[in-house]
């Protein structure tokens, strides 16, 4: 990747020890904004590169939701058997926000893979540039099911490109990572309807595919069992140019981040008619209402409304795509 980001920090954590990265892409819109993310990495450098393509996804993601600010992005780059119990959490985070605190202003994070509104609380110790900390700490809580419900939204409008409607009954979903998004959005999906095959790195998670009477695959398998709509909801980097001629799928939504292996695989898809809704338009809904809530003020109700526009927004972009005579 071309390093074209404004700011790149690096600190070993004072009281943890940790390798900590902040990566701000862009502040031309306003402050940064980027979750943190917390994750065993072979090497610090993997760690870096990640944080790398998450900061510029964020200031892709910022903008195409509407939102005055850049993008940024906090990887913890936990080293291979490193053990985080309950107080070496604490010290990471309260390193994380030492960090945050250092750009005085220009980036403020939020909960992201690995971390949760708790951490958040415990960054917001050492730094007010902190989103979705409990409701009790005066944050605005988890975000993950905001994120889901904006994925369900970009897939009504790509179901409505597929056959003109928008109904997800009766069709034929698969989920690809059950985590903090996964399991809201497909929970949402089997309250619809929907017909459900889901996967996970975690076997433990086969008893929410039992209740939900959705079909397990293995995690290799599920990119290429049919279906009219495939989600990757975990780490990105699932679609590859070596994948799509074995894709069996409509189109692609989901909320994971740097879905494309490379750009390339976005024109691949085209040329196969797989509609794709962008990465950072679909998994923006979380973002959204974080923003609306801490930074406007707005109240649930109409920060829940702009994360529904996102099917609008999202439809938006399909038929202006068709118009130029591609496939998004």
């Amino acid at each position: 990747m071309t390093l074209n980001h404004e700011q790149v920090r690096i600190v070993l954590g004072a009281r943890s020890g940790v390798p900590i990265i902040v990566a701000i892409h862009s502040t031309e819109r306003g402050k940064a904004l980027g979750g943190c993310r917390l994750w065993h990495y072979p090497d610090w450098r993997d760690g870096l590169a990640d944080a790398l393509r998450l900061a510029e996804g964020m200031t892709a993601k910022n903008a195409a939701a509407g939102l005055q600010h850049g993008g940024g992005k906090t990887v913890v780059a936990l080293p291979a058997g490193f053990v985080l119990d309950a107080q070496a959490r604490r010290e990471v985070m309260l390193d994380v926000g030492d960090l945050i605190e250092s750009f005085d202003g220009s980036y403020a994070t939020g909960p992201d893979v690995g971390t949760t509104p708790e951490d958040m609380a415990v960054i917001g110790e050492r730094t007010g540039e902190v989103f979705c900390r409990p409701e009790a700490a005066g944050g605005s809580g988890d975000c993950s099911p905001y994120t889901a419900i904006g994925v369900l939204a970009a897939m009504r409008a790509v179901c409505g490109e597929l056959d003109g409607s928008t109904e997800l009954r009766g069709r034929r979903v698969t989920v690809v990572g059950l985590g903090h998004v996964g399991t809201p959005l497909v929970r949402a999906l089997h309250a619809d309807g929907a017909v459900l095959t889901v996967t996970d790195i975690d076997p433990a998670r086969r008893a929410l595919a039992a209740a939900l009477g959705a079909t397990w695959v293995d995690i290799d398998r599920a990119p290429t069992v049919p279906a009219d709509i495939l989600v990757p909801a975990a780490l990105g980097g699932l679609l590859t140019r070596e994948l799509v001629p074995h894709l069996r799928c409509r189109g692609i939504v989901g909320p994971a981040n740097n879905q494309l292996a490379e750009p390339e695989v976005a024109r691949l898809l085209s040329a196969r008619g797989i509609i794709w809704a962008t990465d950072h338009l679909a998994s923006a809904g979380g973002v959204v209402y974080a923003v609306a809530r801490e930074l406007h003020g707005v109240d649930h109700q109409q920060a829940l409304e702009r994360v529904l526009s996102i099917e609008d927004t999202v439809r938006s972009q399909l038929r202006s795509v068709h118009t130029r005579g591609q496939v998004a």
